[in-house]
């Protein structure tokens, strides 16, 4: 294992989880447990070897636990989520249009909800809205200035959205608007109109990009 050799808390993590995959290993393991198999499909491009190594060393350093052939983040490991929500959100300004061969999953969506939603964005809201992007549904509920990302379906959504990863991305980045988007005929929305105001506001998207 490479170390900077630096008394700093910032090296002394980065001497953790500053590997090459590293940090997408933990995004994948920050929603929920999941299987070897299931890893190494939702990580395109990273060899079984590799992944099987960044696996044994997470274990090794306290941040992933195994059990019975599943893979779940330690209370230690849960403590990334903030740090990864705020990479995320960082960098999501430097997506583009996406290339023919860059690959998107729906289950990424539900992750930069979690790391964009802040329901302190309008305050005394409590509303629900419902995600369905490819074949996943997930739903964001905003109520006593939180916000909650989760997998499954809205208990009465105000609004609900239909699209592909990609579009959902896209959306996310601001480098496409639901308008350009509705237009093409890659996103639909219904429910309250006024609710898709307050979403984007709820994830701090630009009132053009909304």
């Amino acid at each position: 294992m490479r170390n900077y050799r630096q008394y700093c808390g910032l090296a002394a993590g980065l001497d953790v989880v500053g590997e090459r995959w590293t940090l997408l290993v933990v995004r994948e393991l920050l929603l929920g447990p999941r299987r070897y198999g299931e890893l190494l499909a939702d990580l395109p491009g990273m060899g079984t070897n590799l992944l099987a190594e960044r696996l044994k060393s997470l274990c090794r350093m306290g941040v992933i636990t195994k059990d019975d052939q599943v893979y779940e983040l330690t209370e230690r490991g849960r403590g990334l989520a903030d740090a990864v929500h705020a990479l995320t959100r960082w960098g999501l300004s430097f997506l583009g249009d996406p290339s023919a061969e860059a690959v998107c999953r729906p289950h990424w969506g539900l992750f930069g909800l979690q790391a964009m939603a802040d329901g302190s964005r309008v305050p005394g809201l409590d509303e629900s809205y419902e995600f369905r992007i490819d074949d996943e549904v997930f739903h964001l509920r905003v109520a006593g200035g939180e916000a909650r990302a989760e997998r499954g379906p809205a208990d009465r959504p105000a609004m609900v959205m239909t699209t592909d990863a990609r579009t959902f991305v896209r959306l996310g980045s601001g480098s496409l608007t639901a308008a350009e988007a509705a237009a093409a005929g890659l996103l639909s929305v219904c429910g309250d109109p006024k609710a898709s105001a307050r979403c984007a506001k709820v994830l701090g998207l630009r009132r053009e990009a909304a």
